[in-house]
Parts: C-alpha cells; sequence; structure tokens
C-alpha cells in the first residue's frame, strides 16, 4: 500500500491522530510520530520549526518512505510545507487542516496568551490533566512554555510567507474547519491562493481541536485527494 505520514499539532502527539490513522490503514501504510519533546519523549532543549522539520526529515529517511503524502494538523501543517520548501520533493503531496499560514508579533502574542500553565491549570483542569497525561507529569508545563517561545519566534521570523508558498509546486489541499475560531478564512485562502497547484477546501461545522473533527469526513478528503487526483 501507498504510505501516508500524519504530523500532529502543536502541544498534541501522535496518539491523537489514532483514529484518523485506523481509519486510513485500509487505504494506506499510515505512519506518524511525535515531534522532539512531545508525548512522553526525552525533553528537547527548544522547539522550532527547524527542530520539527528536521526530524521529519529523519522519519522519513529512516522509513525510507517514497512517494509520500503528507497529512498536517495544524502546526504539524506548517512543518510540512516548510520542510517541502527546502527540500522540494520530499512529500508527493501535502494536505493540511486548521494550519495558521499568517504570523506576526501581535498575532503570536495573542496566541501564547491560551499557553499559560498557571491559568490552564486554574480554570481548564480537566485540561491540565489531559496535557499532563500527554506529556508527563513534570513535562507539559515545559511544552507549553517551549511552544510559546517558539510562537513568539514564528511572530518575528514567518518562514511562510507568499513568496516561500509560491515555490512549492507539489499539489496541496488546504482545509479548514467553518468553526475554527484560532485560523481566518482568509490566510488559509491567501495560502492555497499562493501555492502553485493549492486547492482550498472548508469542512462544514467544524471546530479547531482535533478531537472535535469528524474523523470520517477528514479521512475521506484525504483519501480522494491522494488516491483520485
Amino acid at each position: 500500500m501507498q504510505p501516508l505520514l500524519l504530523l500532529h499539532g502543536a502541544i498534541g502527539s501522535m496518539d491523537q491522530l489514532i483514529p484518523l490513522r485506523d481509519e486510513l490503514s485500509t487505504e494506506f501504510d499510515v505512519y506518524s510520530f511525535n515531534f522532539p519533546g512531545h508525548g512522553g519523549t526525552e525533553p528537547f532543549e527548544s522547539f522550532s520549526m527547524d527542530a520539527f522539520a528536521k526530524a521529519t526529515a529523519d522519519f522519513i529517511k529512516t522509513h525510507q518512505l517514497k512517494n509520500l503524502p503528507v497529512f498536517g494538523y495544524s502546526m504539524g501543517g506548517y512543518v510540512a510545507l516548510y520542510l517541502e520548501s527546502m527540500y522540494p520533493s520530499t512529500f508527493q503531496k501535502v494536505i493540511t487542516l486548521g494550519t495558521k499560514y499568517e504570523w506576526s508579533e501581535e498575532i503570536a502574542a495573542k496566541e501564547i496568551k491560551m499557553l499559560r500553565p498557571d491559568v490552564i491549570e486554574q480554570k481548564l483542569p480537566a485540561f491540565a490533566q489531559q496535557l499532563a497525561n500527554r506529556h508527563g507529569a513534570m513535562e507539559w508545563k515545559n511544552v507549553l512554555d517551549k511552544t510559546a517561545a517558539m510562537l513568539l519566534g514564528l511572530g518575528k521570523h514567518p518562514l511562510l510567507s507568499s513568496a516561500v508558498l509560491q515555490k512549492i509546486t507539489c499539489p496541496t489541499l488546504v482545509l479548514l474547519g467553518e468553526k475554527d475560531n484560532m485560523v481566518s478564512t482568509e490566510e488559509t485562502q491567501n495560502a492555497a491562493a499562493a501555492l502553485v497547484n493549492g486547492q482550498y477546501e472548508l469542512l462544514p461545522n467544524t471546530a479547531h481541536p482535533i478531537e472535535q473533527i469528524s474523523v470520517s469526513t477528514l479521512a475521506e478528503k484525504i483519501k480522494n485527494f491522494c488516491l483520485r487526483h
């Protein structure tokens, strides 16, 4: 079967993609992994798109994956396109969902307000417990702090400008949930338009969190794009 790589989002892990992996496994040989420092892997000094792109490239090389489509959720989509921009033909096709393409210092400052461990513990204790289960009781706060630092860096130096996106030639499906309150329609449509072979689609009645997305609907979009285009 054709291989397919799944990349998780910020402060996430590969475990969140298990339902999607299971749905896709009838058509693909599905691979996924945890970005450095995520999902209980060894603590990583600092988070960056460069580090995550390198980890992705290393995973592909280790598993000798060829003719590889990739699905990236949220930050995972950013990593996939950033890697493809640096090393063209890494991927046969790219699908992103809920990826934030527009970054500035102001946007980053707004985003990191949602990454304060003390606030999450106080106001969202169930979410804090989820993060502790996902990354480790002693490490989840560090994951949030390092993610915040990475986003601040991205705000100062965005990596996927229109000029960069225009250099990516592989077919790319840019998906956005209709009820996504973290990513704008405008930035998503602009990204799809900048891509040489970009295609934009809206998922009806869909919010940003991966757990709230219809697995069957998303899997069907991925199958159609990878197998029938």
